[in-house]
């Protein structure tokens, strides 16, 4: 069961209590990082491991305190140890790391002092170790709760859509091809991001899976994935009693998503290290927005050069939908924030009930690139109204009923089965991202699972399907997208 933030905090407390008087640095860093852990109710040896090997710069070697791969890297003195020095041998093992285990956190620490570096935002969280319960949402990460601000040319999307290529390459090779590879692509990549944000718990459930039940020639690889998918699609309470423990700790997934039984691809070595590969990268990193428009390229190796030249951009995206809704919707906060009159709080529910009313539609959505940028932008817009709704000194609340925004407000339609089966997980993918973002507001921790709620997008050709078959005329709040086209000289009248 997961954590609430009040659990984590009393139990950091604790922590910090019992670890007050530490100081020797080889007799107790390793208890130390394994009760830290422990405050968040994640084993320690599930995700990083101890003295580390690693090769330093010329014929060295080096081992790191601890090490968590792509994650989190560790450099711990004993007490009263000043720790600028600490930073440069945490740094100093970067060259001697593969770029997949490139860590996005840096954490010093002398037992007594926290100092904790996000490399991706830029920033640093220095606290004494008495602070750490008022600070405990710095190592949100640690159960996939994290910040993260994207963009729009951020080289981790098109190394993580390489790493799908790769995959989809070996496994088309291989003779798995067409709507099954791309159903169980589409698959993969929702388990892989939800094993690195928290929506598998414990996290990197996933990848020990992969990793440790599958034969190194990779020829029961398929099968495990075969089992796993049916377990994602089975509710808890309907289980086989007998069923294997590593597969019995993954959640109920359901949304369709898993629902359809694909044939069991035959891995083989070279695919079961394609995919332990793709285990190894940080999905937290990637932006659903963009990523989907990248992972599309996968099914076209000629296309893949040019990945990254031929989605629309967020900044493009936001250019379309400020002057169609947004600023609209944003001025209207504005005022409603500034009224100081009794019914204010009134007409805040009643503007978070006008937000949850509206309807969406993009007929030519692609992977879903306009969609995904809306619906982000109206959950932000929504957790500035309960912020205002609820302020801080009353929050820890249950985050599960505060939104009641949801992707079934919006509906697509697209011609290609593969960017459309990718716009409804890249949807899956953004709610998570503003789930865990209201979580950080709100004090609780929430993944909103089994996936009840779906987006509309429909598998058609825009230019022959009814659209009110997708969403009638008459419920319809805003229609927006780009559709393509070949040329000027090939444009319809």
């Amino acid at each position: 069961m997961r954590l609430s933030w009040s659990e984590i905090r009393v139990k950091a407390a604790t922590f910090a209590e019992e670890w007050k008087d530490a100081k020797y640095e080889r007799g107790e860093t390793q208890s130390f990082y394994n009760d830290l852990f422990d405050v968040f109710g994640v084993k320690r040896r599930r995700v990083a491991s101890f003295e580390e090997p690693v090769k330093l710069l010329g014929t060295k070697r080096g081992f790191i305190d601890l090490f968590w791969k792509g994650v989190l890297l560790v450099e711990h003195k004993s007490a009263g140890r000043s720790l600028t020095p600490a930073k440069t041998q945490a740094l100093d093992y970067f060259p001697g790391l593969k770029e997949a285990e490139l860590p996005r956190y840096i954490l010093l620490s002398d037992f007594q002092t926290f100092e904790l570096y996000d490399l991706d935002e830029g920033t640093e969280t220095k606290f004494k170790l008495s602070d750490l319960p008022r600070n405990i949402e710095a190592f949100g990460f640690i159960i996939g709760i994290q910040k993260r601000t994207f963009r729009d040319q951020d080289p981790v999307n098109i190394a993580a859509s390489e790493l799908m290529g790769k995959l989809h390459d070996a496994l088309d090779a291989s003779g798995y091809t067409g709507h099954d590879l791309e159903r169980l692509l589409v698959r993969l990549l929702f388990c892989l991001f939800a094993d690195d944000t928290g929506i598998f718990e414990p996290r990197g459930i996933f990848d020990t899976l992969i990793r440790d039940r599958t034969r190194e020639d990779g020829s029961d690889a398929g099968g495990w994935l075969s089992n796993l998918f049916d377990v994602l699609n089975t509710p808890e309470n309907r289980r086989q009693k007998a069923l294997d423990e590593d597969l019995k700790q993954f959640p109920y997934i359901n949304g369709n998503l898993f629902a359809e039984r694909l044939p069991i691809p035959a891995f083989d070595r070279t695919m079961r290290t394609r995919l332990l590969e793709a285990c190894d990268f940080s999905w937290d990193a990637i932006s659903p927005a963009i990523f989907g428009a990248l992972f599309q390229s996968v099914m076209n190796p000629r296309e893949r050069r040019t990945q990254g030249a031929h989605y629309t951009t967020e900044k493009n995206i936001l250019k379309v939908i400020e002057p169609l809704f947004l600023d609209e919707l944003r001025a209207e906060f504005s005022h409603l924030k500034g009224r100081r009159d009794r019914g204010r709080a009134m007409a805040l529910r009643s503007f978070q009930d006008k937000l949850e009313g509206l309807r969406f539609f993009d007929p030519a959505c692609g992977c879903g690139n306009f969609l995904i940028i809306a619906y982000r932008e109206l959950r932000a817009l929504e957790i500035e109204i309960l912020k205002e709704l609820n302020p801080k000194a009353q929050r820890e609340l249950d985050v599960a009923v505060l939104s009641k925004i949801d992707v079934n407000q919006f509906y697509g339609i697209e011609i290609g089965e593969f960017p459309a089966r990718i716009a409804e997980v890249a949807l899956w993918m953004m709610d998570h991202i503003m789930n865990v973002r209201l979580s950080l507001e709100f004090g609780q921790v929430y993944a909103r699972i089994p996936l009840v709620a779906a987006p509309h997008i429909h598998h058609a050709d825009a230019l022959s399907i009814d659209w009110n078959v997708v969403l009638p005329a008459i419920e319809c709040s805003y229609i927006y997208g780009n559709p393509p086209f070949i040329g000027f000289v090939m444009r319809g009248c």
